[in-house]
């Protein structure tokens, strides 16, 4: 007894460092699609052993066929999204606001006008006035030839 609880927990412990199991136990989608393909290999069988002769059902049964070429396609694709690995997130969000911020400053830098647009924006319009002196201006004195 005490040799198969040891063996147990060192399966455990194997399983829990596995990477497939792990990606397994974490993504729920690929537990669909294992689902998915388990079901419909399930009706493939059932349609081969419904009593015809399995090399008669494959050659002339349509409806076998196709269950058989999405169950054969289902299992690649878990397959393949085992071997894989886990999806990374995508970062969007962040390279559109990159983009942006590149953009804007390319705006800024090359428009004259949509500089003028973003400073009046920002700081209040420009007011444009004429300036006239309020006091005359005075001659200069004139020289004394000595």
């Amino acid at each position: 007894m005490a040799a198969a609880r040891k063996n147990a927990a060192k399966a455990a412990k194997a399983a829990g460092t596995n990477p497939y199991i792990q990606r397994l136990v974490q993504d729920g989608q690929l537990r669909d699609d294992i689902r998915e393909a388990i079901d419909l290999t399930r009706s493939a069988y059932d349609r081969l052993s419904n009593g015809k002769s399995p090399t008669k059902a494959l050659m002339e049964d349509k409806k076998l066929q196709r269950e058989m070429r999405e169950a054969a396609t289902s299992l690649r694709d878990v397959g393949l999204t085992l071997r894989d690995g886990p999806k990374r997130k995508k970062r969007r969000f962040g390279r559109l606001l990159v983009l942006t911020i590149v953009g804007a400053g390319l705006a800024m830098a090359l428009s004259e006008g949509a500089r003028k647009k973003v400073l009046d924006t920002l700081f209040g319009a420009e007011e444009e006035f004429d300036y006239t002196s309020s006091t005359t201006p005075s001659t200069p004195p004139e020289k004394v030839p000595a």
